[in-house]
């Protein structure tokens, strides 16, 4: 089997000259992105990267860090991408959770985070090697993804090369990418989307326009992106996100791909009239690499349902009930993903693998399927209608969060008696955390909060709002009463 990889490396030949990687200083042609990838990965052969290795990648946003994350595929290993804006002590829990044994890696980035990795550090432009390099099995790992941990460490996904491939491909031909599509990549790297935004437009022999987030972040900034570098195509917008643009910012735009959060309230506020082109709106969990479904838009959509549409090739959608058979016809059944995407488990949690993916009676031989704690029921025209949650689990600007990690994280200090995490959503749709704390002595203030938080997690799991209680509310038998938890307003 060939990989994603392959296809992209074949522009080299085919398209050399033609730019991959685009950012405000410099660009990248296929050729020069071939050329370095392999040198680079002949650097990591040698020094031990090979089958089911996985390799840190510890580089800044721009060319360097997309050469890296190919190099670790093309030497055989699989990368975990980290995203150099994350406190040090969560950076060293995601390696330790990945048993990352390799760093990949810049000068200027060298020593500067604790990240307690035993093995070689490689550097970027490492020197020439002759190691061999071998064909990859689909069956390997590829890349680890981390998603947020009920018991305190975040939980590290494994996925395999076939998964991710399948994923791409099915972008590329279903979204109609080509030679001519320009993507401008907003997602941070160490985030799964950002393994869609930076190489389905390099399998479809594209352009990928690296800009800094701290940019493109701001309404203004990122329509002046979009001129400057005549992107056509975004592959990854929270509704959150495209509430701040109007149709007028976005002429040249052919496609807006939205993920991450519910796309309903965007389209109840008339969002639809904002985005030129076509919209599709995926659905799905790290687990079964990014995406599992997809629904196309139309001009006037249906805002009484939340469509996540239908599953993309490769992967089944079985609606299921509390014993594991199949709901009716337009009953109400939890979600379970089989297919290739299908992530082989967490990472030193046998456990949680176990309760999570089950065999797959609908597969074939040895498949396997994942429970996602979500609901959802089939329309007779065959498209999935999203209802919401079982567990807990929280979607914040696109991030899955477990309220239980940020709760324990809040008891590690020192005055914090009681932490019950919450959200809410505020006049514009978007959803914000919310900590209801109890403190033993005295008022713990927010910025005290922020602060120690801030020190193993990341902003996007710090509560917007913190709300002071005098103790936690129990029910009968005495366990934390959730629902009881509230607070007047957004």
């Amino acid at each position: 089997m060939t990989t994603f990889l392959d296809d992209i490396l074949t522009h080299a030949t085919t398209r050399p000259d033609a730019p991959a990687i685009v950012t405000p200083d410099t660009a990248l042609c296929y050729e020069d992105f071939a050329a370095r990838t392999d040198r680079l990965a002949r650097a990591l052969v040698a020094r031990g990267v090979g089958p089911e290795q996985v390799c840190a990648v510890m580089v800044d946003r721009g060319p360097e860090a997309v050469i890296a994350m190919a190099a670790v595929l093309r030497a055989g290993g699989a990368f975990l991408t980290l995203n150099t804006e994350l406190p040090d002590q969560r950076l060293a829990a995601m390696v330790r959770t990945a048993q990352a044994r390799f760093l990949v890696t810049t000068p200027a980035r060298a020593g500067q985070h604790d990240l307690a990795i035993d093995g070689p550090t490689v550097f970027v432009d490492a020197p020439d090697a002759s190691a061999p390099l071998r064909p990859v099995s689909p069956r390997s790992l590829a890349y680890v993804s981390h998603t947020s941990g009920s018991s305190g460490p975040p939980n590290a996904v494994l996925l395999e090369h076939r998964g991710v491939t399948n994923y791409l491909r099915f972008v590329v031909a279903d979204y109609q990418l080509g030679p001519d599509t320009v993507v401008l990549q907003l997602a941070p790297f160490g985030y799964d989307a950002s393994i869609r935004d930076t190489f389905a437009p390099l399998v479809a022999g594209g352009q990928v326009v690296l800009a800094p987030r701290s940019t493109l972040l701001r309404a203004g900034e990122f329509v002046a992106a979009l001129r400057r570098w005549g992107v056509n195509t975004i592959l990854s917008a929270t509704p959150t996100f495209l509430t701040s643009l109007r149709h007028s910012d976005l002429p040249d735009l052919r496609l807006t791909v939205s993920s991450g959060e519910s796309l309903r309230p965007f389209l109840v506020a008339g969002g639809r009239d904002r985005v030129p082109g076509r919209l599709i709106n995926q659905y799905g969990p790290t687990e079964t690499t990014m995406t599992s479904t997809r629904f196309a838009v139309p001009a006037v959509p249906d805002t009484t349902v939340d469509l996540i549409g239908t599953p993309i090739d490769g992967v089944s959608v079985h609606l299921l009930d509390d014993e594991l058979h199949a709901v009716p016809n337009g009953g109400v059944g939890e979600v379970w993903i089989g297919g290739c995407g299908v992530a082989r488990g967490y990472s030193g949690r046998p456990g949680l693998t176990a309760d999570r993916f089950l065999p797959d009676p609908h597969g074939a031989p040895g498949a396997r399927m994942y429970r996602t704690g979500d609901l959802a029921r089939r329309l007779p025209d065959g498209d999935l209608v999203y209802l919401g949650r079982i567990d807990r689990q929280i979607k914040v600007r696109g991030y899955r969060i477990d309220p239980a990690e940020i709760e324990g994280a809040l008891l590690a200090h020192p005055a914090v008696t009681g932490a019950v995490v919450t959200s809410g959503t505020d006049a514009g749709g978007r959803v914000f955390l919310i900590a209801h704390v109890a403190a033993a002595s005295g008022q713990v203030t927010d910025a005290a909060l922020r602060a120690h938080l801030a020190m193993t997690l990341p902003h996007y799991m710090i509560p917007r709002r913190f709300a002071r209680i005098d103790r936690l509310p129990t029910t009968v038998s005495g366990k934390t009463d959730r629902r009881a938890v509230t607070v007047d307003g957004p």
